[in-house]
């Protein structure tokens, strides 16, 4: 019986034995298998890497082939306006060759049919002596025309003086350019005589303003007028009650209403 049992246990041992040597070569053997995959896959990797740089240097050499072949088509372009251009161009010269050349043949004809150089030597100097002889006759009407122009400015200033002399004269008021002062006073007989007269543009019967400062003080109503004096009645209730006109208080005519 217990031999029975020591061959049994053998047998068992020895098979478990041979299943974990089976079991071990296996698992040694699915080692190295997947060794060998991890491999094949990095080889794969690198494989596919390279055909991925091929592609993507592919890609950039076609982008950079194409952009050079724009670039060429517009310069192929530009080529052709330029040369049409320059055809132009060309062709414009030429039109302007010929014509110079028929301009040639006509000066050529005219200068066949002119007179001998002598000739033409003399009627040149002629018509200089004419030419500067019509210049000076043109400089003197311009200095004339000059002077008939400042006499008519000068006449013109006098007539527009005149004029506005005998507009104020008209309307009774004295010259706008007046400024003078009180001479003397006569309070009794209410008149004023001023330092200034016909010459100074004072006009009889005008209403001249008494200032004394910036405000008007008083008003005066011309009633003589000689050419470096004038006489002047103060105007009643002119005067406020408190003002008293004085010698030298300035004279200028009064504003038109």
């Amino acid at each position: 019986m217990s031999n029975t049992l020591g061959i049994l246990t053998a047998i068992v041992l020895a098979l478990s034995a041979f299943f974990a040597w089976k079991n071990k070569t296996a698992y040694e053997n699915r080692i190295a298998e997947t060794q060998d995959e991890k491999r094949k896959l990095e080889r794969s990797t690198d494989r596919f890497n390279k055909a991925v740089d091929d592609v993507n240097t592919t890609t950039k050499e076609i982008e950079e082939a194409l952009a050079e072949t724009n670039r060429l088509n517009g310069e192929t372009v530009t080529r052709k306006d330029k040369n049409q251009d320059l055809t132009l161009q060309v062709e414009t010269k030429t039109g302007e060759v010929n014509r110079n050349k028929e301009k040639l043949g006509e000066v050529r004809e005219m200068a066949s049919r002119m007179p001998d150089q002598k000739e033409l030597a003399n009627q040149l100097r002629q018509y200089r002596t004419e030419f500067e002889e019509l210049g000076q006759s043109i400089t003197a009407a311009e200095g004339r025309l000059a002077n008939l122009t400042a006499s008519n400015n000068q006449a013109q200033q006098q007539s527009d003086t005149i004029r506005t002399r005998l507009d104020t004269l008209t309307a009774e008021r004295s010259l706008s350019t007046l400024d003078t002062r009180i001479r003397s006073i006569y309070p009794t007989w209410g008149f004023v005589t001023l330092a200034a007269g016909n010459n100074s543009g004072v006009v009889a019967n005008s209403t001249l303003n008494v200032m004394r400062g910036s405000e008007v003080i008083g008003k005066l109503l011309v009633t003589a007028v000689e050419s470096s004096t004038a006489s002047a009645s103060i105007v009643p209730d002119s005067l406020p009650d408190d003002t008293v006109l004085m010698v030298g208080d300035r004279v200028v005519p009064a504003t038109a209403e």
